[in-house]
């Protein structure tokens, strides 16, 4: 793995030497054992950290299989801000670090604590659900806490009458109430690379592609989610371009889980969804 000075310049490792010579895989492999840690990677991450570590998924499950992790001292986990918090929720032994401290996540960030507290006290009455992608302090305004996947479970399994506050992301919200038939009042956060898809070139690059299959993640935009085959998590997605019998898919996330897709499924083609 060659190192990018640029890159070390740019995070802020400003005072940090290091051997370029160095074999920086077998350096991270060696460290890990002497400090007994276990690294966690999304399947957003770049194909070279995701080929690093112990375990790969999507945040929840990435949290939750560390915990499983016993003899484990310390959780490296390659992801954002939310996703160490969740970490150290669920494995509050441990020490949980963040690798880079300005990962963030813009969907999280949409819902700060002061004007989501707001929210919640002008519209009482309401049971506050959460999806998992909110930082630690939204998370303690929260009734209840869902994935992509469990959302719709979660709230069909509320009364009809129920009054449902759902934050911090509107396209999951809206893609919820369309097949719940709920009017839940949704906060107006977004995750901006999902907004960016655009439905124009998805449609030519289909045209252009007419047997491949659209797969999407609840968090993009409404347009997007209505031509796609199939709509689910990250965890979802791969394991229905795994099980499903076609050969080609153009995929509406973040492009770090076609790494995972293609050693997978070496015999299919996956096709970037464009912006």
């Amino acid at each position: 793995m060659k190192i990018n000075k640029n890159d070390l310049i740019e995070k802020g490792f400003l005072d940090i030497k290091i051997d370029e010579s160095l074999n920086l895989v077998e350096a991270i492999k060696k460290l890990k054992k002497e400090k007994n840690a276990v690294i966690l990677a999304h399947f957003y991450q770049t194909p070279e950290i995701q080929d690093i570590a112990d375990f790969i998924g999507d945040s929840l499950a990435l949290s939750q299989k560390a915990a499983e992790v016993k003899d484990a001292d310390i959780i490296l986990f390659a992801g954002v801000h939310f996703m160490a918090e969740t970490a150290k929720i669920l494995s509050p032994e441990k020490k949980v670090l963040l690798p880079d401290l300005k990962a963030g996540c813009s969907l999280a960030e949409s819902c700060t604590p002061e004007k989501f507290a707001k929210f919640i006290k002008d519209n009482p009455e309401h049971l506050v659900i959460t999806y998992v992608n909110a930082s630690a302090e939204i998370k303690s305004m929260t009734d209840i806490v869902c994935t992509s996947t469990n959302a719709r479970q979660i709230v069909e399994s509320l009364p009809e009458d129920q009054k449902i506050i759902f934050a911090p992301d509107k396209n999951l919200g809206n893609y919820i109430n369309g097949i719940t038939n709920r009017k839940m009042l949704l906060w107006d956060g977004a995750c901006t690379v999902h907004e960016e898809f655009s439905l124009e070139k998805i449609l030519k690059l289909k045209k252009e592609n007419p047997d491949a299959k659209i797969l999407s993640h609840p968090e993009c935009e409404k347009p997007v989610l209505i031509v796609s085959d199939f709509i689910g998590s990250t965890a979802g997605i791969l394991k229905y371009s795994q099980e499903d019998k076609s050969k080609k898919f153009i995929v509406a996330t973040e492009s770090g889980i076609l790494h995972q897709m293609r050693k997978k499924s070496p015999e299919k083609e996956f096709i970037p969804a464009p912006i």
